[in-house]
């Protein structure tokens, strides 16, 4: 059975019409989940600040949005760094999927890739956006948030909003409350 990388990314962020730089992964928090193998503990998780590089000032907006602080990412190690300490975590997990919650993070994790002038080292991954099968599932027109598609189901965030790990954690709990016979789905399985 395939093992699903549930990941989520906080980046680099201003307040609208605020924008100084590209924004830039500052957190990589991940859960390794394999379906059906019910509400228990995730079979791993991985976590780590992102030291950002263009902007690593963090604005107040960013710090008060995910809570982050800077301390948090000026001794996090740097985005080639924390993306191969990352894939690594991965590997013993293979076959894996990626997935997360919308686009955003496989785009995010392609553009400082791109940025910083690497292989993107999940480039032939598969990635599922469990956002756009969320919406199918329940044939909702409009794809919820996270914290939307949790109060739909009537469960708790856990944790900090728009913190990588705390956001994965509570991804997978939304799997496991009913997402998972469409992720086999999606999986082939």
């Amino acid at each position: 059975m395939k093992t699903f990388i549930v990941f989520d990314l906080e980046a680099t962020c201003w307040e609208r019409g605020q924008e100084e730089a590209q924004s830039e992964i500052i957190e990589i928090g991940a859960v390794a989940h394999r379906p059906g193998e019910g509400a228990g503990s995730p079979l791993a998780e991985f976590q780590t600040f992102v030291h950002p590089g263009l902007a690593p000032r963090l604005s107040d907006f960013c710090t008060q949005l995910t809570s982050i602080r800077q301390s948090d990412v000026d001794s996090a190690p740097s985005f080639p760094e924390a993306i191969v300490a990352f894939r690594r975590w991965a590997e013993p997990f293979s076959p894996y999927a990626l997935a997360s919650w919308g686009d955003y993070d496989r785009r995010q994790v392609a553009a400082d890739c791109r940025l910083h002038k690497m292989a993107n080292p999940f480039e032939s991954v598969p990635h599922v956006n469990l956002k756009a099968l969320f919406a199918a599932a329940h044939c909702l027109k409009k794809k919820d948030g996270l914290g939307q598609a949790l109060r739909r189901l009537g469960i708790a965030r856990e944790g900090t909003a728009h913190r990588g790990i705390d956001d994965a954690r509570n991804i997978v709990r939304i799997l496991q409350a009913g997402l998972e016979v469409h992720l086999k789905v999606v999986a082939g399985e």
